[in-house]
């Protein structure tokens, strides 16, 4: 029997870490109160599993369940800090898919969780949801060495606030014209900075996260920290491309939204062949980042590749 291909085995991996997230996620979102909570409220709770058990590639925690085996971490753990990354970004898609914010009616071929519910149940399934997720981390679970568990909280809400996610929305929403002290189009430098926040901080943290859980040493952090930079640029600007070249249908949410709402995006600043050039160039960057780690991560690369040629 010929051996399997690293991109065979990526999409076995991916579905068995999609599978064991949405598992964990299962028993950690019941309807039992932990120990220092009062209830939980039956609609909150049905609205938190809607977000986060509705589908999806769970790449997120698939890098660090995938970063953090290059370093020998029991699994266990590496699925608890996936289980609150995957409940951050999914806080972050029930906000974004706001009237207020991108104002969707469809995420992964479903109504949004406004659509679903009701618009103040997904605030607050959201709100829920990013609390959650240091909930999650504090467990001694995740990690029995307090330490390395605050510093994953630490990461992760410098990856998801001001300086990281949220902070990248609000410079999104200001390219659109949203705010009237804004009127100077981004150049390329903004758009990257944008959605280096925006989109890529995320997907950093995922990679950092396996470092910080593994204790990894110094180059070897930084090696998983370029790898995931790179994956977090090449990621939104397939999405980009998609979002221009691809149909809702198959993409499983509206899509042509980029140009109708003076999104900027390296897509409309360096048009589609130049794009895709970069697109290939920054994939090539994540896998030259991991050579400290000779042919272990196969499986990050075949990722990175993974990234650039989905096709939703």
């Amino acid at each position: 029997m010929s051996p399997r291909s690293p991109d065979a085995d990526f999409s076995a991996r991916l579905e068995s870490a999609a599978r064991d997230i949405d598992n964990l996620l299962q028993h950690l979102l019941s309807d039992a109160p932990m120990p220092g909570e009062i209830a939980r409220p039956a609609r909150l709770v049905e609205a938190m599993r809607y977000a986060s058990l509705s589908g999806g590639k769970k790449l997120r925690p698939f890098l660090v369940i995938e970063t953090a085996a290059l370093l020998d971490v029991p699994r266990d753990r590496a699925l608890m800090a996936g289980a609150a990354l995957e409940c951050v970004h999914c806080y972050s898609l029930a906000h974004d898919d706001l009237p207020a914010m991108d104002d969707d009616d469809l995420r992964r071929g479903r109504p949004t969780l406004h659509k679903a519910f009701d618009e103040a149940t997904a605030i607050l399934a959201g709100d829920s949801l990013l609390t959650f997720a240091f909930d999650i981390l504090g467990r001694p679970g995740t990690h029995p060495d307090a330490a390395i568990r605050i510093e994953l909280v630490t990461e992760l809400a410098r990856a998801a606030g001001i300086g990281g996610m949220a902070g990248g929305q609000m410079l999104d929403l200001a390219a659109e014209g949203r705010f009237a002290e804004n009127s100077a189009p981004l150049g390329e430098t903004d758009v990257k900075t944008l959605q280096a926040m925006k989109t890529g901080a995320l997907l950093r943290f995922a990679c950092v996260a396996g470092a910080i859980l593994g204790q990894a040493s110094p180059p070897q952090r930084a090696a998983l920290a370029r790898y995931g930079e790179a994956l977090g640029a090449a990621f939104q600007i397939a999405d980009d491309l998609l979002d221009v070249e691809g149909d809702a249908a198959t993409v499983g949410k509206a899509t042509g939204k980029d140009a109708a709402t003076g999104k900027a995006t390296l897509v409309g600043i360096l048009g589609i062949p130049a794009a895709r050039d970069r697109l290939a160039q920054l994939v090539a960057h994540a896998h030259d980042a991991l050579s400290p780690f000779g042919e272990r991560p196969d499986i990050l690369r075949a990722a990175a590749r993974f990234v650039a040629e989905r096709p939703k």
